[in-house]
């Protein structure tokens, strides 16, 4: 199941989580980001073990989206041990993003 980071919870959900960490930076307006939802949901519950995913609303979580340079969404970028090790802009293929989380597994 995806998570939903906030500029509250995501030092403690993804910062300091040792599992990689897809977060999926994404507003309720934006077209592709709707259309590569279902894709996040798929990779969430196919690597549910072995790696968290999870949704950021930039427009509810500025800082978190400013601090990472956020400019256009979506964009995905994985985390290791609180560092971007991955990241990809617009709409991937479900295998792509799979492929790139599971080489921090």
């Amino acid at each position: 199941m995806e998570k939903h980071f906030t500029d509250a919870t995501f030092d403690a959900e993804v910062l300091k989580e040792t599992k990689p960490v897809l977060v999926d930076f994404w507003a309720s307006w934006c077209g592709p980001c709707r259309m590569i939802a279902p894709t996040i949901e798929e990779i969430a519950k196919e690597l549910d073990g072995k790696a968290i995913v999870g949704k950021l609303n930039v427009d509810e979580n500025m800082q978190t989206a400013n601090g990472y340079g956020v400019q256009s969404i979506p964009t995905l970028l994985i985390f290791k041990n609180g560092k971007v090790v991955e990241q990809f802009i617009g709409v991937k293929e479900k295998d792509e993003i799979k492929e790139a989380i599971l080489k921090h597994v």
